[in-house]
């Protein structure tokens, strides 16, 4: 059992690797003066499993294993600019991050030259 204990500390170490504050919040990006930060949610699962016993006859045996699954899943742009900041979500299955992200950037690009030509 100690080889499953050994299992579980591993996989915990490299989740809590995985995990820090630029997996959900992601790099910033500046387009002409609008700062754009990408905001996800990460998910994960993972199981750690072992047993060990004998059979007359036939001996003993023991065996172990660990697996697991994650997925990331973008859901919001923070928008920062001369107008203030605000949180811009992204709908699930309805836009790309891309999409997003050239969506708001063309909004703000818009707002600027509306506001130049007042």
């Amino acid at each position: 059992m100690e080889d499953i204990s050994i299992l579980f500390d591993k996989a915990v170490a490299e989740i809590e690797r995985m995990l820090n504050s630029k997996t959900v919040v992601g790099e910033p990006i500046t387009v002409e003066g609008n700062t754009l930060i990408p905001l996800v949610n990460v998910g994960f699962g993972f199981g750690v499993g072992g047993g060990q016993g004998t059979e007359p006859n036939k001996g003993s045996g023991q065996g172990g294993g660990t697996g697991g699954g994650g997925g990331v899943k973008p859901v919001a742009l923070v928008i920062i600019n001369a107008a203030g900041v605000r949180v811009e979500p992204i709908k699930s299955g309805t836009a790309s991050v891309l999409e997003k992200v050239a969506e708001s950037i063309g909004k703000v690009v818009g707002k600027k030259g509306e506001s130049d030509s007042d």
